[in-house]
């Protein structure tokens, strides 16, 4: 018997490496404010998901497979002259979602459970989705490491690259494949629904924390498994949905940053502010 083979081991295991992954590629996701892709995208992979059970296949090979039409079709569609990102990307979102949902609909009545992946089941994590979370885990990290220059050029002067003479549509869909690898990951463990909470709120705390790339990179993966790992203990003492549980600590911390973060924060605007306005005060006297 190994440590594996207890269902909350798996757990947790799972949980360390989804938000390690989510914490990481959302800090691309924040840069280049690309939340309503990330939401487009997760409905979009619905579909695949669930077709892929019907059918007896393996739920990550559906959803990888959408995945790369999803991430081609939306690069096609935003480079067509008039049309806009937003637009297209809301196309696909609703239509997405609705095809998943009528799939759910459509399907026996032994597949209706179907409907389980819209909120995640972390709990019935199997070595399986440990390998597959590992292994695509590596891969994007990879990637990342190897193309950390030329996305944080992109992030921050998209036009700037392209002047350059970059392939700036290449590393455009190299990142939503990314995006996409991580989102198929995670619809098991947090689900369709929530998927976007983890995958956006622990990098946007950690910019409210710090300027640097290198360590908001670096504290959104801390937090983002801080998130996964602590909503799980929370949703096993208190029997609640645990990936509701995750999405909702992700969201909390975020919140509370955005309040007391010392740079970003509310209350460190407000107290800027008091100073400022003695001094004021004082002066007119």
């Amino acid at each position: 018997m190994t440590w594996f083979d207890t269902y909350t081991h798996r757990a947790y295991a799972e949980a360390v490496m989804v938000g390690l992954l989510a914490g990481i590629v959302g800090v691309q996701v924040v840069l280049r404010r690309l939340a309503f892709y990330a939401m487009a995208m997760t409905h979009a992979t619905f579909p695949g998901v669930v077709l892929a059970s019907i059918l007896g296949l393996d739920i990550y090979l559906g959803g990888a497979a959408v995945g790369v039409l999803l991430s081609l079709a939306i690069v096609g569609l935003t480079r067509r002259p008039g049309r806009t990102a937003s637009g297209a990307t809301g196309v696909i979102l609703a239509a997405g979602f609705a095809l998943g949902a009528t799939l759910v609909a459509a399907g026996p009545a032994s597949d209706r459970k179907l409907s389980a992946f819209l909120v995640g089941s972390i709990v019935t994590t199997d070595h399986h989705d440990l390998v597959v979370t590992a292994g695509v885990g590596l891969v994007v990290l990879v990637v990342l490491g190897l193309c950390a220059k030329e996305l944080t050029f992109a992030a921050f002067d998209h036009e700037g690259m392209r002047a350059a003479g970059h392939p700036v549509t290449a590393l455009d869909l190299l990142l939503l494949l990314i995006v996409q690898a991580v989102i198929v990951v995670l619809t098991p463990a947090v689900g369709i629904m929530l998927t976007l909470a983890l995958l956006v709120a622990p990098a946007a705390t950690a910019r409210l924390w710090t300027d640097s790339l290198r360590r908001t990179t670096a504290l959104a993966g801390v937090l983002g498994v801080c998130s996964a790992v602590i909503g799980l203990e929370i949703s096993r003492h208190y029997d609640v949905a645990a990936g509701a549980t995750i999405a909702l600590v992700a969201a909390t911390g975020f919140v509370l940053s955005l309040l007391v973060s010392a740079r970003h924060g509310a209350l460190a605007r407000l107290l800027e502010r008091r100073p400022a306005a003695g001094t004021s005060t004082a002066t007119t006297a």
